[in-house]
C-alpha cells in the first residue's frame, strides 16, 4: 500500500507501507512461529524445569535476540519504548500469559490446548467494539456465541473421553484473558511504539522475574535442554515482532482470527511428536469454533474495506 506523506516542503511524497495482505502474512508467519516455540514448551515441560525458570531462559533469549539484530540494522534504540511505564503494565500481561502457558502445555494436549486459547479472538473481537469502537453486528454476536459454545463440547466437561486436567483448562482461561486485553492494547501502543520494543520489555520483565525467582530453587540444565530453551527463545522473538508489526497494520480482529490456524499446526506436531490423537468432541467443538472464526475473519474484512479511506494521509515525522 502506497501513502501519500505531507513533508512539509514541496507537496507530498510517496511512503510505502505494508497492505492488507502483508499485515495478513505476518499474522500468519507470527502464529506459525508461536506453536513452534509452543511446542518447545511443552518439550521442556517434560523435565523438572519450572515455570519461573522455562521463563528466565525465554526472556533471556528474546533479549539477546532482539540486541543482536539492533545492532546488526544499526538501530539498538529501537528497542527502548517511549513509554516505559504503559509498556511495563503491558509486558505484567505477557508475564500473566506466559506463566500460564508453561502450565497449561504440562497438563494438556498440544490439540485441546489451542482449541482452548481459541477463545481469545472472541474476546478480542468484544473487546475491540468496547474499547476501539470497531463495530460489533448481531451477527457476528451470534458467530461469537456458537464460538463459545463449541469451546464447550470441544473441553467435553462431563464425558468420559475429556483429555487433560483442570488445572491445564484454568491456566488456559487465564492465558485467554492475558492475550486478549494485551492484544486490543497493543492495537493502541503499536501507533507509537516499535514491535522491538514491545517485545523487548516482555522479554526482560520475563528474565528478570525467572531469574529472580531461581535464586530461591533452580534445577540443573543439560545440553538437550539448552538447545530447546534456546530455540523457544528464538520462536518467540520471530513470533512477537511478526505479531506487532501486523496488528499495526490492520485491525485487532482482522489479526486475531488467523490465530484459529494454529489448530492444524498443533493438532499436526502433536501427532507427530506425541502421537495425540483429537477425541470426536474435540473435532466437533473445533470445526464449530473454526466456523465461527471464519465467518467472523470476514466481516471484520469486509468493515476495513468500507472503512478505508481512499486517499489514506499520514502525518511526516523527522
Amino acid at each position: 500500500m502506497i501513502q501519500l506523506v505531507d513533508n512539509g516542503r514541496s507537496g507530498f511524497a510517496m511512503k510505502s507501507a505494508p497492505s492488507n495482505l502483508e499485515a495478513v502474512g505476518l499474522a500468519l508467519a507470527g502464529f506459525t512461529f508461536w506453536v513452534l516455540a509452543d511446542t518447545s514448551i511443552k518439550m521442556v515441560g517434560s523435565s523438572r524445569l519450572p515455570a519461573y525458570e522455562v521463563l528466565a531462559f525465554l526472556g533471556l533469549s528474546v533479549m539477546a535476540l532482539l540486541i543482536l539484530r539492533g545492532l546488526w540494522r544499526g538501530d539498538a534504540k529501537a528497542v527502548w519504548p517511549k513509554r516505559p511505564k504503559r509498556q511495563l503494565v503491558r509486558s505484567c500481561l505477557d508475564l500473566g500469559n506466559n506463566i500460564c502457558v508453561v502450565v497449561a502445555l504440562r497438563h494438556l494436549p498440544l490439540s485441546l490446548f489451542y482449541i482452548l486459547v481459541f477463545m481469545s479472538p472472541m474476546v478480542i473481537t468484544l473487546l475491540a467494539a468496547l474499547f476501539l469502537h470497531e463495530r460489533l453486528e448481531l451477527r457476528r454476536t451470534i458467530a461469537i456465541l456458537a464460538g463459545f459454545v463449541g469451546v464447550v463440547v470441544a473441553v467435553d466437561p462431563f464425558g468420559s473421553s475429556r483429555q487433560g486436567d483442570w488445572m491445564g483448562v484454568a491456566a488456559c482461561m487465564v492465558c485467554v484473558a492475558c492475550f486478549s486485553v494485551n492484544m486490543v492494547w497493543s492495537r493502541v501502543m503499536t501507533q507509537s511504539e516499535t514491535p522491538e520494543s514491545l517485545t523487548f520489555l516482555s522479554g526482560a520483565l520475563m528474565a528478570v522475574t525467572g531469574f529472580g525467582c531461581m535464586l530461591w530453587h533452580a534445577e540443573p540444565l543439560t545440553m538437550r535442554l539448552a538447545a530447546t530453551l534456546c530455540a523457544m527463545g528464538l520462536f518467540c522473538a520471530c513470533g512477537s515482532i511478526c505479531f506487532f508489526v501486523a496488528v499495526k497494520h490492520t485491525s485487532a480482529a482482522s489479526v486475531s482470527q488467523y490465530h484459529y490456524t494454529q489448530l492444524i499446526s498443533g493438532a499436526l506436531i502433536g501427532y507427530l511428536i506425541w502421537h495425540e490423537k483429537p477425541t470426536v468432541s474435540m473435532m466437533i467443538g473445533g470445526s464449530v469454533i473454526l466456523l465461527s472464526g471464519v465467518y467472523i475473519a470476514l466481516v471484520a474484512a469486509r468493515q476495513r474495506r468500507e472503512e478505508l479511506p481512499l486517499f489514506p494521509f499520514v502525518p511526516f515525522e523527522e
